[in-house]
């Protein structure tokens, strides 16, 4: 039997080069992974107070099914959240909770993507926007980002790309893959040209706790009579991946989205419900002091800037300076390697670090390059630049 055009289309490089790296580690050898965004992996810990929660839900709530929309408790302090943060006005009504923000993504493509329709994403993007795009019959547009301006976007490039098939403008500030933080003025702009050609602004928002100069700025703040989806959720900046807790927030003053919303609440009710321990928990942590995030920065503050300096210290490597998040995106200056897939698989099998290749981010503005992370501690990244240098050398 075979399997559908559709899910053997389907790339994700983050994971895909894990395959070789587990034949070097059955081998006996230790290979440095900065491929995955995971900061549980390393020295980052999930708040006490967070999994005290945990241990807490799971003893009071009944372990049954939640609400398909997610919790009510948990939605509630969501709203709380995000009027506090973006200054938007919503009620748990405009607020659904899904495993990660994956899930969200999924479901929010399948209620808007018909066959042919255009999707607007970041050049380079996180693959699942490229990839779920394409899965629903859609066709995913990159927009360029300027690596010489700091990664931020283009945007007489995206207006450039917009066709009478142009469904939707994907915001992912702070960006994955690049470490970039969107400029106030450039989120400004972004919203009035999704206004003013009646887009759908999509908004991933799930690092924006994650910033190391200033603080971050959503597109619902600054656009606030424009309709948009603010994705996010709690894997990154509460340090908690395995929970799969992330939410999207339908900001409509217009009523415009209310049928996608509806598309988007008929799937989660045929999937039930998403983790309601968790959702318990997580919305009582809410509540608490959320003192770990100023440690979590000034740790991925020191991390990026020796990730920078030591990065463009290696002949052929040549690094923007990342502002947010935890990923860093350089180029690689050299003609040796046929593809980025061939130049990662190559610095696997012989400096043994695993890196993710740029084209996995959308080939016409990630090619080229390679992701890495910088959640190891310093003496970790030490050793795997130490490594790639040497490769580089040769």
């Amino acid at each position: 039997m075979k399997a559908t055009k559709r899910s053997m289309s389907i790339s994700y490089a983050i994971r895909e080069f894990l395959v070789p790296a587990k034949r070097l580690e059955s081998r006996g050898i230790e290979v440095i992974k900065l491929n995955i965004g995971d900061p549980n992996k390393f020295d980052f810990q999930t708040p006490s107070h967070v999994r005290d929660a945990l241990c807490k839900a799971v003893n009071e709530c009944d372990n049954g099914y939640a609400e398909s929309e997610g919790y009510l408790g948990l939605r509630e302090a969501i709203v709380e959240r995000e009027e506090e943060k973006n200054m938007i006005d919503i009620d748990v009504g405009d607020v659904v909770i899904t495993n990660g923000v994956t899930e969200a993504i999924q479901m929010l493509f399948a209620a808007v993507v018909d066959a042919g329709d255009e999707i607007l994403v970041p050049g380079p993007c996180y693959p699942t926007y490229l990839e779920f795009a394409s899965f629903f019959g859609g066709v995913p547009v990159s927009y360029k980002t300027d690596e010489e301006g700091e990664w931020q976007p283009d945007i007489d490039d995206i207006r450039r790309k917009i066709t009478p098939r142009t469904k939707a403008l994907v915001i992912i500030n702070p960006n994955n893959p690049t470490g970039a933080v969107y400029s106030e003025k450039v989120l400004k702009e972004m919203a009035d040209v999704a206004g003013e050609h009646e887009l759908l602004l999509i908004s991933d928002e799930i690092y924006d706790l994650m910033t190391f100069e200033g603080v971050h700025h959503s597109p619902s703040t600054l656009a606030p009579d424009l309709p948009m989806v603010i994705l996010n959720g709690f894997s990154k900046v509460d340090l908690l991946p395995g929970w799969r807790m992330g939410y999207g927030v339908f900001r409509d003053p217009t009523g415009d989205l209310k049928e996608v919303k509806e598309g988007v609440i008929r799937q989660l009710r045929l999937r039930l419900s998403a983790n309601y321990p968790c959702q318990v928990a997580m919305s009582k942590a809410l509540r608490e002091p959320q003192t770990h995030h100023e440690e979590t920065r000034r740790k991925l503050r020191e991390r990026a800037e020796y990730a920078h300096k030591r990065l463009n210290s290696i002949p052929g490597i040549v690094a923007t300076k990342p502002r947010g998040a935890f990923y860093i995106f350089p180029r690689y200056d050299s003609k040796r390697w046929r593809s980025d897939r061939e130049f990662v698989l190559d610095v696997l099998e012989n400096a043994h670090v695993l890196l993710v290749p740029g084209s996995g981010f959308g080939e016409e503005y990630g090619k080229g390059h390679f992701r890495s992370v910088f959640l190891p501690d310093i003496g970790i990244l030490t050793r795997a630049f130490d490594a790639l240098e040497g490769f580089m050398s040769k």
